[in-house]
């Protein structure tokens, strides 16, 4: 059981944490957003289980760690711990977390390492000794910048190695001065690269999202309250009405006041269009266009671009779902579910052994040998990363006796890696970076892969089903076309917070914030 440590104002708790791409035996992991975000203002209603439906909606988004903040009007309390959230949280957890505002986190990292320091709501003292608990999806591209104007400012760092806990950082020192509104307006237009932030005092909510909107970030209404979510599909589960898309370089400050919004950057939309074809719930809507008729699009459209003769189109479940249906409604072959997806497969911290590590996606998946043997099949998938899951797959499929194997993917070619908030593998794993001619891509995959005939949907293709404008739309990790400048190398990357402190022992920021409650490990 994870302890609770108290202060006088605040109280925390804490717990520990072929092609250019290479082709191995080892199955892959599914490409991962960073994090989800939930806030909730709403007196009279329990917000802490709100806030915890609230995340188990979002937790696709993030399987690492997961957390919620409480504010009553006199402290803020933080729970988080690794895990899912349904491990992380219990009854009397969330009974012991009472108040009228809430922030809540389920966390993929993308800059620092998988940690319980890393885990979110990160928290901070103002010099006033009010608390500030913070959530943020997406990825800084500036942290290494941010951590030295942290350190001239003499502003003290925890263990913690993420962009979240400097943005934490800087917004309780610049509270020092003003208010944590104000700080907000001065901090914000310094954040270079993808942000939805939630965050809060003892009183009031905020929630900002960065001048591109990469990242999808919505507010809803409660009958006593309001509430900000990374998707709209997280309003569903906890009873809330959608209201509207939080504007792109938007600040929203809600408090018995009501809701109150600034400006604090111009906005330049791009859009993730992977959010439609692969990161977000399907049942989710964004920027007014839902989730799963963008899916069933692409498979129409991905089927008049590329054809296939078969007997069957089947799935990879659950994302290649929606997707697979449009294939087989536009081409008219018959659609079945030709693979099982154990449901309970997870994110674990348990390694499997080298023989279960063999079967490699027999763990997640399992053929439906009586449909498939003797089919030709159209196998549809959201993506290729590094080619490996689809491998193993088509291996499996042929071993269960399906006669032909025709793969068609609802996204265009993965190229390169992103830096706004997906886990995307570096250059040189991606199977479909470096290749010369779009052909020989192509074939260079399918032989790789072990296909009958393969085929991507365009770029065009897939965005015209997300009805944006393309000038809208950020698809770096198909064209290369990065809508935010990126600095030098060595300044980015996962562990780019770890390398400085490294590189700098004694340094300010490798010191302990005093501001912060004793962890009482469990």
């Amino acid at each position: 059981m994870t302890d609770l440590s108290i202060d006088s104002k605040n109280l925390m708790a804490a717990a520990p944490s072929a092609c250019s791409g290479h082709i191995s035996d080892e199955p892959e992991n599914e490409p991962r957003e960073e994090c989800g975000v939930f806030g909730v203002w709403a007196p009279g209603e329990d917000v802490a289980k709100l806030s915890y439906y609230g995340l188990y909606a979002l937790q696709h988004r993030g399987q690492e760690a997961a957390g919620i903040a409480v504010g009553d009007g006199s402290q803020v309390l933080v729970f988080k711990d690794l895990g899912l959230v349904s491990q992380v949280f219990d009854e009397q957890t969330l009974g012991a977390m009472v108040g009228h505002v809430a922030v809540g986190h389920c966390r993929y990292s993308t800059t620092g390492s998988t940690t319980w320091e890393n885990s979110q709501p990160i928290f901070r003292t103002t010099a006033a000794g009010t608390g500030v608990a913070l959530g943020h999806n997406g990825n800084l591209v500036n942290t290494a910048q941010l951590a030295t104007m942290a350190r001239e400012l003499g502003v003290s760092g925890g263990p913690a190695t993420s962009d979240s806990d400097i943005v934490g950082a800087l917004l309780a020192h610049g509270a020092a001065d003003s208010t944590l509104e104000q700080a907000a307006m001065d901090l914000l237009p310094k954040l270079k690269g993808a942000f939805c932030l939630t965050f809060m005092d003892e009183h009031t909510l905020y929630a900002a999202r960065d001048p591109h909107g990469v990242r999808p970030l919505s507010l809803g209404r409660l009958d006593r309250g309001w509430v900000v979510a990374s998707e709209t599909a997280a309003f569903d589960i906890v009873g809330a009405s959608f209201v509207r898309d939080i504007e792109p370089g938007e600040l929203l400050a809600i408090d018995a006041d009501g809701v109150r919004t600034k400006r604090f950057a111009e906005p330049t939309p791009r859009g993730c269009v992977f959010e439609y074809v692969y990161l977000a719930r399907p049942d989710s809507v964004i920027h007014g266009r839902s989730v799963n008729s963008a899916r069933v699009d692409i498979g129409r459209r991905l089927a008049r671009e590329n054809p296939a003769t078969g007997d069957l189109v089947i799935p990879v479940p659950e994302s290649g779902t929606p997707a697979a249906i449009g294939f087989a409604q536009e081409s008219g072959i018959p659609y079945g579910q030709g693979l099982m997806k154990n449901a309970y497969v997870g994110r674990t911290f348990i390694q499997p052994s080298q023989t279960i590590r063999q079967l490699g996606i027999r763990l997640k998946l399992n053929p439906l040998r009586e449909v498939i043997r003797g089919k030709r099949l159209v196998v549809v998938d959201d993506s290729i990363v590094r080619g490996n899951t689809q491998r193993a797959l088509i291996r499996m499929l042929r071993e269960a006796g399906a006669a032909e194997i025709h793969v068609r993917i609802a996204s265009s070619p993965v190229r390169w890696p992103c830096f706004y908030g997906i886990d995307f593998a570096s250059p040189a794993e991606l199977i479909a970076n470096g290749m010369e001619s779009e052909a020989g891509m192509v074939e260079g995959v399918r032989q790789a892969i072990g296909a009958d005939s393969l085929g991507y949907i365009s770029i065009d293709g897939m965005v015209a089903a997300t009805e944006q404008p393309r000038a809208n739309l950020c698809a770096a990790c198909f064209d290369g076309d990065y809508p935010i400048e990126l600095p030098k190398e060595t300044s980015m990357g996962k562990a780019v917070l770890e390398q400085m402190l490294a590189n700098a022992a004694g340094d300010p920021l490798t010191q302990s914030n005093d501001n912060v409650s004793a962890i009482m490990r469990p």
